[in-house]
């Protein structure tokens, strides 16, 4: 896609440092990237692109609310699990290009699908869901895979590290640290005291990963008319506590936390990855669902059909 309505439709939230800006061109910025959003010239076609349409006028809102954030734009990883190739296309069509997906064979298969590997060249793949050790090279497999969200423990680490290596790629893995910041037990992650040691052993043990941030969901319970979930502050002084103690530049450390029914209060708190699927695709039919990760740990894991994404 070329010309302004491409532009226009380009996942990227403001086109400028927010937190560059003075107070009064902060709000001319943000009226202007609101005003583009609504424009009958470059809403795009389709309910489900109408819908995501919608979803970067709130995050844009979002975010020109938050004061004293990292110099981190955020993200909008859109989730398509169990939804079908032609959505991820037509999705990818109107400029989104990350997607994210729960289970490690639907992952692959989806990402295989020579449909996508045709139609979206620039797609980049977020894997989102609990990740079994026996699923690594499986995950590993995947075309275009750019990131992998929850690492939650030492041996996964390595053992993610050391598939990756034999894969030969180029490029470091981009991996995210989860942590059950909530306590749940449903929920998988690290105990936020865990978080330091974990972030300083893929930094000294896993060369061919690349730490790059902290992941999250929120408690399942939180009322939201009492505004941000305690659970994404947590996170917000985990990456403070994290980046003193080993002397990392906040805005190198990023926060993958909100969902679709919490995403604004996310990136009002600083996130700068927010993982929205019905929001943007629909609600999920999962009768419909394939039967493709049959793993104990993918099916056991309640948090990816009773909090929804």
């Amino acid at each position: 896609m070329t010309g302004p309505r491409a532009s226009r439709l380009l996942p990227i939230p403001l086109r400028v440092g927010i937190n560059n800006l003075s107070g009064r061109e902060k709000g001319q910025a943000c009226a202007q990237e609101r005003q583009e959003k609504t424009s009958p010239t470059g809403a795009p076609e389709g309910g489900q692109i109408r819908l995501r349409s919608r979803v970067w006028q709130r995050l844009t809102a979002s975010r020109c609310s938050a004061n004293d954030l990292p110099a981190i734009e955020p993200r909008l990883v859109a989730v398509s699990k169990t939804k079908p190739a032609d959505m991820v296309i037509e999705a990818y069509s109107h400029g989104q290009r990350t997607f994210g997906e729960n289970y490690v064979q639907e992952l692959l298969e989806k990402a295989s699908n020579p449909k996508i590997l045709s139609s979206c060249p620039e797609i980049k793949w977020h894997f989102i869901g609990h990740l079994q050790k026996q699923n690594v090279n499986k995950l590993m497999a995947v075309p275009n895979l750019f990131m992998l969200e929850t690492v939650d423990s030492v041996k996964l680490a390595d053992k993610v590290n050391s598939s990756w290596q034999k894969k030969g790629s180029p490029e470091r893995l981009k991996v995210m640290v989860q942590i059950n910041t909530s306590g749940e037990e449903s929920k998988h992650g690290l105990l936020p005291s865990e978080t330091v040691a974990m972030v300083e052993h893929i930094n000294a043990k896993c060369p061919s990963l690349e730490f790059v941030g902290l992941m999250t969901i929120g408690s399942f319970g939180h009322d939201l008319s009492q505004g941000p979930n305690p659970d994404f502050q947590m996170l917000v002084s985990l990456r403070e506590e994290l980046c003193k103690k080993l002397n990392i530049p906040t805005d190198q450390v990023e926060l993958s936390m909100g969902m679709s029914v919490d995403f604004q209060h996310a990136i009002e708190v600083g996130s700068t990855n927010v993982r929205i699927g019905s929001t943007i695709f629909g609600e999920r039919d999962y009768s419909k669902k394939p039967a493709l990760d049959k793993s104990a740990a993918d099916l056991k894991a309640p948090v990816e059909v009773t909090q929804e994404h």
